[in-house]
């Protein structure tokens, strides 16, 4: 917890910046630094009323449930409030991220407590398992990813073991304070060192890759343009430079 309470505070603009960014374009950029594989395969958002977010992991681990330990006559009262715990202290930017080592026979949080860390300024709630009430948390228009949606209550298979710690999610690691943006196509996990400096190129290559997309649409072949070659980026920058010019004029004019 003491390494976790020392990380330096990310700037607004390093999480708008990743904000404008897929994560197919982080996936470049982080395949650039040597990270192959960071995206949370086999993850789905939980409705259709919200297009992503970016948030700082703040990390919840399960194991296995046991009997002398989670005796199943009331499930709300198993003395395991860790869970409880999290979502009362999880706050404005954060994202609830489950290791519930995808397993999916129970649900690793269900409508209430995934409505209140909405409340508490929540940027998503994930896990490699499965949520309960999901027609419920569709409707909140909330980043919510899981595997798949179930009626079993979290204390019929596992126990809340620890909070804040590092985990693997869907297989990929996540250290408390790691950066995860999450668009209608999944989650990518943005190790919170690279953050600051992948902000700024991934913004980029997501600007210059809606232009030659727009140029691909428009009927014309991939040489040259995809990936770009040096007078397409010409091109580009030409383009660019009109777009600020009028964005500037309209400014001016309002």
């Amino acid at each position: 917890m003491s390494e976790i309470s020392q990380q330096a505070p990310l700037g607004d603009e390093v999480f708008e910046l990743l904000g404008r960014s897929s994560t197919s374009t982080l996936a470049t950029q982080l395949y650039k630094k040597g990270i192959r594989q960071p995206f949370l395969v086999g993850l789905s958002p939980v409705g259709d009323k919200f297009e992503g977010f970016v948030g700082e992991a703040y990390t919840m681990r399960f194991i296995p449930a046991r009997e002398d330990i989670d005796p199943l006559d009331d499930p709300y009262r198993t003395g395991n409030v860790l869970q409880w715990e999290a979502v009362e202290q999880v706050g404005r930017r954060q994202v609830i991220v489950v290791d519930s080592r995808g397993d999916t026979s129970a649900a690793s949080a269900g409508d209430m407590l995934i409505t209140r860390a909405m409340k508490r300024g929540a940027a998503g709630f994930v896990t490699d398992g499965a949520f309960r009430d999901g027609h419920a948390i569709a409707e909140l228009g909330f980043p919510a990813y899981a595997k798949c949606i179930t009626a079993t209550t979290r204390p019929a298979s596992f126990h809340v073991a620890e909070l804040q710690v590092p985990i693997g999610c869907a297989g990929v690691a996540v250290y408390p304070g790691d950066i995860l943006v999450g668009d209608r196509d999944g989650i990518i996990v943005v190790p919170r060192a690279l953050a600051a400096e992948l902000a700024a190129p991934a913004a980029e290559q997501e600007a210059l890759e809606q232009y030659l997309h727009n140029r691909v649409r428009a009927g014309e072949s991939l040489w040259g343009v995809y990936p770009p070659d040096e007078h397409t980026l010409n091109d580009y920058r030409a383009w660019q430079r009109e777009q600020n010019h009028n964005n500037e004029t309209e400014r001016v004019n309002a």
